[in-house]
């Protein structure tokens, strides 16, 4: 059996965090990774901007800096741990994802961080992605992902 990998962009990942819409569905994404029937990926640009909304969120006091710390700790944490007994894969930005997502920065006309979340998904073969965004959404869906909207 194949076994499902999950692509999750930047949103996704955030909702593991942070209550809001879609965060029982990747809570219980989390949950298969754990009992070993999902791999999970994203790309190392995700990790920047999962601090940076964690950072945004301080700066606009929606969160104390105790808070910030917890949440930057938990994600930390378990981006070791699911690395550590490999259930994620990281995926880097290597020369031919870079030029993949120039490519469909041209074509679309969208931002690169977008972009390099399509082609990082092509790249690990993922079966699902996973977005709060529904432009990115829509744009994965053309490019022959399955994604899931968050909402």
């Amino acid at each position: 059996m194949i076994e499902k990998i999950a692509y999750l962009d930047s949103s996704a990942i955030v909702k593991r965090y942070v209550y809001e819409t879609g965060s029982e569905f990747i809570r219980a994404q989390y949950n298969d990774v754990y009992l070993g029937n999902v791999l999970l990926s994203f790309n190392v640009w995700n990790i920047g901007e999962v601090i940076g909304v964690f950072d945004r969120a301080h700066r606009q006091k929606r969160i104390t800096s105790k808070q910030l710390d917890e949440v930057m700790g938990r994600f930390s944490n378990e981006t070791a741990r699911l690395k550590k007994i490999s259930r994620l894969r990281i995926i880097t930005l290597s020369e031919s994802i870079l030029e993949s997502s120039w490519d469909v920065v041209i074509k679309h006309h969208i931002y690169v961080a977008d972009a390099l979340q399509i082609t990082s998904a092509i790249e690990v073969g993922c079966n699902e992605f996973y977005t709060g965004d529904e432009n990115l959404h829509k744009l994965a869906l053309s490019s022959g992902l399955n994604s899931i909207y968050l909402g």
